[in-house]
């Protein structure tokens, strides 16, 4: 599956993108909240988790999965004062940024490659997808918590 040798490119090179994703992140004007109670250490631990296992979220893992990991993503920074368009941004770029190195590093040699890119971005496109939408439940539960507090 060509797919599979495409996540294992972006597995092996998990450091270096997440280094890069958090620098992102961390100098966007439309990600400033994350400079503020956002540890930058956290925010690298968790983005490197998810490229280093990209495989098993795009493969194996359930949607029950994604909702627990990004229910507790999202919760956790409106606690840390991010707003939810800045948390949605930040989902979107760290999906960009997969896009840009695939772009950058798969070298597409005839169809059977260009079919394995495809359904290696469609899988992505559904995994960020329940990502930014179960990080959105998150921080609107917590939200709701922290008012009726």
């Amino acid at each position: 599956m060509i797919a599979l040798k495409l996540a294992k490119l972006i597995e092996s090179h998990s450091d270096q993108l997440s280094e890069g994703l958090v620098e992102k992140i961390l100098t966007s004007t439309r990600t400033s909240d994350y400079r503020g109670d956002v540890s930058r250490d956290e925010l690298e631990r968790s983005v490197r988790e998810i490229y280093r296992h990209i495989s098993d979220w795009l493969l194996t893992k359930t949607e029950s999965d994604i909702e627990l990991r990004f229910t507790a993503i999202g919760a956790r920074r409106a606690t840390e004062a991010v707003s939810i368009s800045q948390l949605l941004w930040a989902i979107a770029i760290t999906k960009e940024h997969l896009w840009g190195f695939l772009q950058r590093e798969a070298l597409i040699d005839g169809p059977v490659q260009l079919f394995g890119e495809l359904e290696l971005l469609l899988l992505l496109d559904q995994f960020f997808d329940r990502a930014m939408y179960y990080a959105a439940v998150g921080y609107e539960e917590a939200k709701a918590s922290a008012t009726a507090a």
